[in-house]
């Protein structure tokens, strides 16, 4: 990072001189009144969406990452360390660079008395993301960026301890949302030894692997592995999301890591962000009640305007960029393909025949701007299929993985000297007095 950061230093400091005031686009009323979708006015370093390319991280679309990015030993899939990498840096890492992290991670996973102490002493009937709200920012009494800063420190070093702190949470993550899961799977037993045993660090394993051993589920490499590949491909998403947008406002504020992330975890659990996966499953367990295990085409086309005609929308398709089949599904369904127990699934099999046959059904109904699965199509099924049935949980794996990309962000608006974020605002009666003139 220290390598890199003087070059991109140049590069914004050449484009404020040079094209500071060159207009990336106009302003309406309808981006002030409709939540500022599609507006450039935002700087975000590891990823851009394209609505008809897709996702690309530095450039690289996401066939590209499973090419190039390592997988865990033994394993296909892309792990979260690699992907953290090329976010943070821009560069492919070497395989011996992705075990030194995983160590590094595994090295500093493991919670305090504290922590552990805050989190089993929480009601496990609290919703999940609540409880990984309020452990997230109860770390931030050991935020090196916030005692650093109190001390006094320059501007150019803020960098390094944002970077040591979002090292540190993301590799708190895992434990602190596999001992969520474990208090809820197991009420009245925290603080056990047997809790104790099962929820400790395998300094051997890395990220994914130590969380679905602390969630009790090791063993099941298929699991495992999806898991691998769903954070990876989850971290980041562009900046303009809920909870990454959320990191970096919060964070302009010169809050720590900690403060920051445990705020975009709040936004991500909202209806409207985080919970589409379980909308999707439960629309595709109740569209299984209905047409069977083996439905025909006919049966599925019937169920898909039903839900139409009475007013809804079908989850799972559609995307607030994309206006093409988003890269992520199609990566999903492919590693549903290559497992003979997930193509035999019930449930992941009538996953693919919605895919087929839901996007001609929404041209007809002509009211959807991207006809096509997004990633929450199959998600949330594969979890389910997994045996990972407390669907409120399911946002709380989505906020394991966001943190790869709001974090990275976080060190580069440090290292960048981006100021605090303050857009202006106006009343009803303004924007009619600005479009009178």
């Amino acid at each position: 990072m220290a390598e890199i950061i003087p070059k991109k230093q140049a590069q914004l400091k050449q484009l404020r001189a040079e094209h500071g005031q060159a207009k990336l686009g106009d302003v309406t009323v309808e981006n002030v009144i409709g939540g500022m979708r599609g507006l450039k006015g935002m700087l975000w370093e590891a990823s851009v969406l394209d609505p008809n390319e897709g996702i690309r991280f530095h450039g690289y679309t996401i066939p590209d990452c499973q090419k190039v990015l390592a997988p865990a030993p033994g394993g296909k899939e892309i792990i979260p360390e690699s992907m953290l990498w090329l976010l943070l840096t821009g560069e492919i890492p070497s395989e011996a660079q992705v075990r030194a992290l995983s160590k590094e991670f595994a090295e500093n996973g493991t919670l305090d008395e504290k922590t552990v102490k805050l989190i089993d002493g929480l009601e496990p009937t609290m919703h999940p993301m609540t409880q990984f709200g309020i452990a997230v920012a109860s770390l931030n009494m050991n935020s090196s960026f916030a005692a650093a800063y109190e001390k006094g420190i320059k501007k150019t070093e803020y960098w390094n301890y944002v970077l040591e702190d979002s090292l540190d949470l993301i590799a708190k993550l895992p434990s602190i949302a596999a001992r969520i899961y474990y208090n809820i799977r197991n009420p009245g037993k925290a603080g056990s030894s047997d809790s104790a045993g099962s929820l400790a660090v395998n300094p051997r394993l890395d990220l994914v692997g130590n969380y679905v051993e602390q969630m009790g589920l090791g063993g099941n490499q298929s699991l495992t592995e999806y898991l691998r590949l769903y954070i990876a491909l989850h971290g980041d998403h562009e900046g303009g999301n809920v909870s990454a947008h959320t990191a970096h406002l919060v964070g302009s504020a010169l809050s720590d890591p900690y403060l920051s992330y445990s705020a975009a975890l709040f936004g991500l659990a909202g209806p409207l962000h985080g919970l589409a996966n379980q909308e999707v499953l439960r629309w595709i367990l109740d569209m299984q009640k209905s047409v069977g295990d083996n439905a025909s085409p006919e049966k599925i086309t019937e169920y898909l305007w039903s839900t139409l005609n009475s007013g809804r929308v079908v989850p799972g398709y559609g995307h607030g960029v994309l206006r093409s089949p988003d890269p992520r599904f199609i990566a999903l369904q492919q590693f549903c393909d290559a497992r003979p127990e997930l193509s035999s699934s019930p449930v992941i099999r009538l996953v693919k025949q919605v895919s087929e046959i839901a996007p001609q059904v929404l041209k007809e109904h002509g009211k959807t701007k991207n006809p096509y699965p997004n990633v929450d199509a199959t998600s949330g099924c594969l979890l389910y299929h997994y045996g990972l049935t407390e669907f409120k949980y399911y946002t709380v794996i989505f906020g394991v993985s966001r943190a790869i990309g709001a974090l990275t962000q976080l060190v580069w608006d440090r290292a960048l000297g981006l100021p605090i974020e303050r857009p202006k605002s106006l009343s009803m009666d303004a924007i009619q007095k600005l479009v009178s003139k």
